[in-house]
């Protein structure tokens, strides 16, 4: 069933089309293109029946069909149940590399609603916008089905400061979800993740907007600046550095990291979405695993584990025990392990600091070892 929705209405922010526009031109004479998709579980395809029926295959099937004489890789870096924060953490390596020419950023209804979430997705924003070879980007933000939440209001300043074209799920799909016209069981069976029919609908409204600048329909916003403009935030996250296993910089000379009890999991990983990997794994209590990290913000991710009981954690800065953060392995979930993300520190003083993680409580028969993935550096 085609359900009928105002994609006008979907037109979040026209913003400054040169990019979008020069990346059209090429496709038409039939250049080699790849598009890539950033976001969490939506982008990735989660609930879809197929990966080729998620939203976001469905937008590179509209650029091979519109334009038949170029070539088009895709590249999706969608990881469910992760933030703007982990994205431009690993921006440069699961994007990036890839050099794409088109990238829709999708964070919305994984960032909440906060000043803290305004920077990390400003520092993504400015981490893929600044990259050297210029990709046109595409901010779209998706709702949540049974109150229209998410962080569009918070994302859409970062959106106009730069001048980036927006599209919203908020404004299109939900007002007919609210209406009875469209029932929320028939496009989502979570109020979150569309179905088949509900990412049909998300893609038409991007491809919607595509067309309508592709035809030339719209009138775009003044053309800004080459360089970007001066950030809204404190812009702590815009070069965000993981340490992981598979890389841990030195800091002024220091063995990087100090494993006492740790050990280093060497398994291979089988795609981006194969997240409990290049991180180090303990299981009695007192093993410690201690770094050196630059910057003025700290997060650890973890894994939390459905299989109980596991180990909890605890990470130290600077040797500051009083104001120790707490990590607690344990899910109390059903739907799978976790990967978690804290920020321990954030906006404190720059420079290099000392970040211990030390195993605090295990149990006689944990059914997991506690699995560090990694420490962000921002």
């Amino acid at each position: 069933m085609e359900y009928q929705i105002d994609k006008e209405k979907g037109i979040a922010n026209v913003g400054n089309t040169d990019r979008l526009k020069e990346v059209f031109a090429r496709a038409g004479r039939g250049e080699h293109l790849t598009l890539g998709f950033l976001g969490g579980s939506i982008t990735q395809g989660s609930l879809s029946s197929s990966p080729e029926t998620c939203y976001a295959y469905r937008v590179y099937e509209w650029w091979r069909k519109t334009f038949p004489q170029a070539e088009f890789t895709y590249l999706n870096a969608g990881i469910g149940g992760t933030t703007s924060q982990f994205g431009v953490a690993r921006a440069q390596t699961d994007l990036l590399a890839g050099k794409p020419d088109f990238v829709i950023i999708e964070f919305s209804v994984n960032d909440e609603s906060t000043e803290h979430f305004m920077e990390t997705y400003e520092g993504l924003v400015r981490s893929v916008c600044g990259a050297e070879f210029s990709p046109a980007v595409l901010l779209v933000h998706n709702v949540y089905y049974h109150n229209g939440g998410n962080a569009q209001l918070m994302h859409g300043r970062v959106g106009r400061h730069y001048g980036l074209p927006a599209v919203s799920m908020q404004s299109a799909i939900f007002p007919e979800v609210v209406s009875g016209r469209i029932e929320n069981r028939a496009i989502t069976p979570d109020d979150l993740h569309p179905n088949d029919a509900g990412h049909a609908l998300v893609a038409s409204v991007i491809t919607y907007f595509l067309e309508k600048v592709r035809i030339g329909a719209l009138d775009a916003a003044e053309d800004k600046a080459a360089a970007l403009p001066a950030p809204l935030t404190a812009n702590a996250y815009e070069h965000s550095v993981r340490y992981r296993n598979s890389y841990a910089p030195d800091m002024a000379g220091r063995e990087q990291p100090v494993l006492c009890g740790f050990a280093e999991d060497a398994a291979p990983q089988d795609g981006i979405t194969d997240c409990f990997k290049y991180g180090w794994t303990a299981s009695h209590a007192g093993d410690a695993i201690t770094f050196h990290v630059e910057g003025s913000c700290i997060a650890v991710q973890y894994r939390k584990s459905v299989r109980l009981p596991a180990p909890v954690a605890e990470v130290v800065v600077d040797g500051d025990t009083e104001h120790a953060f707490r990590l607690d392995a344990n899910f109390d979930e059903t739907w799978g392990d976790k990967l978690e993300l804290d920020t321990v520190m954030e906006h404190g003083k720059t420079g290099l600091h000392e970040v211990t993680v030390r195993l605090t409580e295990t149990h006689e028969k944990d059914a997991v070892p506690f699995y560090l993935v990694s420490v962000i550096g921002s």
